[in-house]
């Protein structure tokens, strides 16, 4: 495999990196891309690591050679969020860098598995869908938003909450990558029961994960090492998913439009990408409203990344 990390030198780049350095199969080549001039020493350091995983860093200019034959390519790239600022905020300074870059993968390896991790998902992923579209290489099964930090955090909670080994947590985490359109379905986590009070306070903090990790870090940056974990976590599925493993994740990916064009689900990963959608079951009557409450914020969110390509 050939995984490109393309803002490799960033919080998350370096933390997801240092991950896939030490589980990609043997005899992967890790390619990271960064525009700081700080990436050589990032790609030397990881060097260092005695595992059989080849690794390269490419400068501001050396993007067309890092993505040059990549299987999949993992973008982390942009600006993260600040204290007091909303994932919307984001979105002028992170759709230009996000558009660019996806360019640059249609040029040079448009049938790789493209893993969207800039925020705000919601509005970056239909970007990088628009500019497949323009190529004339869109093929929805191959382009995801990385919504397992969600998937991640909600398992850690309630493994908390409950005492329970994190390992036997399943927890299906549904809708988009931010605030209320992340919807955690607390019904359907087996070995695991919650009175009303938990299930709104622990979706509410599932929710706001984020802002929580915001403000503890004072102005120090984003959750980067959860969302680095989150990001190796999800690409070594879809590893397994191509070499013919079995494997089910929750992504967020344009399905059948039942309920937003994108939608975060479960899906079988395989040799293609999403093999197939996977239904996620029946809603409680609180999962039930909190959907319907939140798809028009979806919706605008998605239309906001296909009118930045069209304008």
């Amino acid at each position: 495999m050939k995984v490109a990390v393309l803002g490799a030198a960033g919080g998350i780049g370096q933390a997801l990196s240092l991950l896939l350095k030490n589980s990609l199969p043997a005899g992967s080549e890790l390619a990271l891309y960064d525009v700081a001039p700080v990436v050589p020493g990032v790609a030397v350091d990881l060097s260092h690591i005695p595992t059989a995983v080849d690794v390269k860093g490419f400068g501001k200019e050396d993007l067309d050679a890092a993505l040059n034959g990549c299987d999949i390519v993992l973008i982390p790239a942009g600006m993260p969020r600040k204290p007091g600022m909303d994932r919307a905020d984001l979105f002028n300074v992170n759709a230009s860098i996000v558009q660019t870059l996806a360019e640059g993968i249609v040029k040079n390896c448009p049938k790789a598995m493209v893993g969207v991790i800039t925020n705000p998902v919601n509005g970056t992923v239909p970007i990088v869908a628009e500019v497949f579209k323009k190529a004339g290489t869109y093929d929805p099964a191959r382009v995801f938003g990385v919504t397992t930090l969600d998937v991640i955090r909600a398992e850690t909670f309630i493994a908390e909450l409950k005492g329970l080994n994190v390992n036997d947590v399943k927890v299906p985490v549904i809708g988009g990558h931010s605030g209320t359109t992340i919807l955690p379905l607390l019904s359907q986590v087996e070995g695991a029961s919650f009175s009303d009070e938990e299930v709104a306070a622990l979706t509410k903090r599932i929710q706001n994960a984020g802002t929580e990790v915001v403000e503890a870090k004072a102005g120090g940056g984003s959750a980067t090492l959860s969302m680095g974990a989150a990001a190796a976590r999800f690409c070594l599925s879809l590893v397994k998913g191509m070499q013919g493993e079995d494997v089910v994740e929750y992504a967020y990916v344009e399905g059948n439009g039942e309920d937003a064009q994108f939608f975060a689900q479960p899906v079988r990963l395989g040799k293609n990408g999403v093999e197939e959608l996977l239904s996620y079951g029946e809603l409680s009557a609180f999962e039930q409203q909190a959907k319907e409450d939140m798809l028009g914020t979806l919706n605008k969110d998605i239309q906001e990344g296909i009118d930045f390509m069209n304008k």
